[in-house]
């Protein structure tokens, strides 16, 4: 084959093993709140590998490169699960379906929507915005970096100080208005990746210090 064949061959291979990558994400997701609900039921995996290990006898696999046919049976079934629900969930119906559930998940299982959106980060290299305005806490004679949860509006602020490098854990906080500088040049995107990185770049970047003055 000549090289234009080739490059066209290797461009339409691509292309179908992205749209499976994508359709067997989506079906990831639709299948997380189900599967959140199984993992409160302590059903989840226990029940795949019950079903894998039947299987696996049926066609006599033991074990391969030291993982139990059971185990590989299972992974199995949870990969084509994925595709298939990838596949269902493009109905509007289906779709309608997994986001009432997931609303449910969200209402009574505290963390379910930063969990999901830490899963989304790392399977379709989504940036979670975080809706917050960035701001600076006075505790004593020094400034900590904070996002604002809720003002008031009235000299009143809900804060929460993330620890570092661990942003998403913390502690909340009420605040005045003489206690709290807010940083509107800074996004709190940024500032959470300038406190990942132990608070570099928040004066040569972002210039936090002029907030101080």
């Amino acid at each position: 084959m000549n090289g234009p064949t080739v490059e066209r061959q290797e461009s339409r291979t691509k292309a179908f093993f992205s749209n499976l990558h994508r359709v067997a994400v989506s079906g990831f997701f639709f299948l997380l709140p189900v599967f959140v609900i199984l993992i409160v039921l302590t059903k989840a995996w226990t029940s795949l590998t019950s079903i894998g290990a039947r299987i696996a006898g049926m066609f006599g696999l033991k074990s391969f490169v030291g993982v139990s046919g059971h185990t590989i049976v299972a992974g199995l079934l949870l990969a084509v699960l994925c595709l298939v629900c990838g596949c269902l969930v493009r109905f509007s119906f289906v779709a309608a379906f997994g986001n009432a559930v997931e609303r449910g998940l969200a209402k009574y299982i505290p963390g379910y929507d930063t969990y999901k959106a830490m899963a989304e980060e790392k399977l379709q290299n989504k940036v979670r915005i975080l809706p917050y305005a960035s701001a600076l806490v006075k505790h004593q004679d020094y400034w900590r970096p904070a996002y604002i949860i809720e003002d008031a509006h009235d000299g009143n602020y809900v804060v929460f100080l993330p620890d570092i490098p661990e942003t998403d854990k913390g502690h909340v906080l009420l605040a005045k208005q003489d206690q709290v500088k807010v940083l509107s040049s800074v996004t709190a995107n940024q500032l959470d990746a300038s406190l990942k990185k132990m608070g570099k770049g928040l004066l040569t970047e972002y210039h936090v210090h002029k907030g101080l003055s």
